[in-house]
């Protein structure tokens, strides 16, 4: 079976490093907040181009303390794509706050900049837009929005590690930006990891709290924080993949360069880049009315596929008591046509050719 992504693949290339790199780990034993985690973030502060970046235990931690930093709680509103994986509005309620859904870009999947500025209310304290599948969100369109109104601008980049838009990387827009760094990201650990990036100095001294219990002085805790501490293991392999990781992202985009090719004139419709910004292909998402034909053969083919995301965060039962009466009916077309093909660095583009020819097969003009 060709999997979506072949981690044991990306692990064998670089095995020498990550082996002792973990070795390293083991006989230093400083395995929580040690010189791993402190180099790590000066690294990805460095390499997002970010004032201040403060490493956390998951992506979904990430998005949750950067809603607390913000001051986001009880009676505000926060506005966001129902067409994400459900952490992005999750964190919005761990908080207190409530989601507010606006329809998609039906190119792009991501948030519509013109549905948002028709949403916002006296309520609304926050703009949280997702790079869905690594495709820079308008941010020029969601900033200025952000400064007309006063909001706060929380970027969701946990599919965009290495994703820019005018030279300067996802998450470095925003007041905070928020990534994830599990396994199967572009940028990914063996096990859960997340980081926030932060504008403003004061914002990421309440991060580093936060994320440790509400303590900056051993046992003197300010406020009720958490336990959500980036390990020194992931720490320690994340620094050996950060180097590679714009060479990852550039066989991502020769994979779907190859995908579009031999997608072109088909019944399937390729991913669409605004040419706002560099596209690094977390996922690479068809649209098709022939989807359950695509995912026969390709499993006949014994060829990975899926769907993200089937069911829109709008249309769950954790959200019902917010969202009835709420209709997007772009949301909802393109959950029902979207498609997923294998996609990473280590898939040949011969075998990237092969898997579009059976989709061609499946989906004929």
């Amino acid at each position: 079976m060709i999997p979506m992504v072949d981690l044991k693949a990306q692990y064998a290339h670089l095995k020498a490093e990550i082996d002792a790199a973990v070795q390293g780990v083991l006989a230093d034993t400083r395995f929580i907040l040690g010189p791993n985690v402190q180099a790590l973030e000066s690294e990805l502060a460095a390499y997002l181009g970010v004032e201040h970046a403060v490493t956390c235990a998951s992506g979904t931690d990430a998005l949750h303390l950067a809603l607390r930093a913000a001051g986001i709680g009880p009676g505000d509103e926060v506005i966001t794509t129902a067409f994400t994986f459900i952490a992005t509005a999750e964190a919005i309620r761990y908080v207190g706050a409530t989601p507010v859904f606006v329809d998609i870009d039906p190119k792009t999947f991501n948030i519509d900049p013109e549905r948002v500025e028709a949403a916002i209310t006296p309520r609304t304290r926050a703009l949280l837009p997702v790079h869905l599948f690594g495709q820079p969100a308008n941010l020029h369109a969601l900033s200025d929005l952000c400064q007309a109104h006063g909001l706060m601008l929380i970027e969701d980049c946990a599919q965009s590690f290495g994703a820019t838009l005018d030279g300067r990387q996802t998450g470095a827009f925003g007041d905070f930006g928020c990534f994830s760094f599990f396994p199967s990201k572009n940028l990914g650990a063996f096990g859960d990891g997340g980081l926030v990036t932060a504008r403003d100095a004061e914002h990421a001294a309440l991060l580093r709290n936060l994320r440790n219990h509400g303590s900056d002085v051993r046992y003197h805790h300010d406020r009720i924080g958490y336990n959500s501490r980036l390990d020194e293991m992931q720490a320690a392999i994340l620094r050996v993949k950060l180097p590679h990781v714009d060479d990852f992202n550039a066989r991502r985009r020769a994979v779907a360069q190859r995908y579009h090719a031999g997608l072109a004139d088909s019944g399937a419709t390729p991913p669409f880049e605004d040419g706002l910004g560099v596209h690094v292909f977390h996922q690479y998402t068809l649209l098709s009315e022939h989807r359950d034909a695509i995912m026969a053969a390709l499993q006949k083919a014994e060829v990975a596929s899926a769907i993200y995301y089937p069911i829109p965060l709008h249309r769950q039962k954790a959200f019902a008591d917010i969202t009835a009466g709420v209709e997007l009916p772009v949301t909802e077309d393109v959950a029902s046509r979207c498609l997923s093909l294998p996609i990473h660095p280590e898939l040949p583009l011969e075998t990237a050719d092969r898997i579009a020819a059976r989709v061609r097969e499946a989906a004929p003009r």
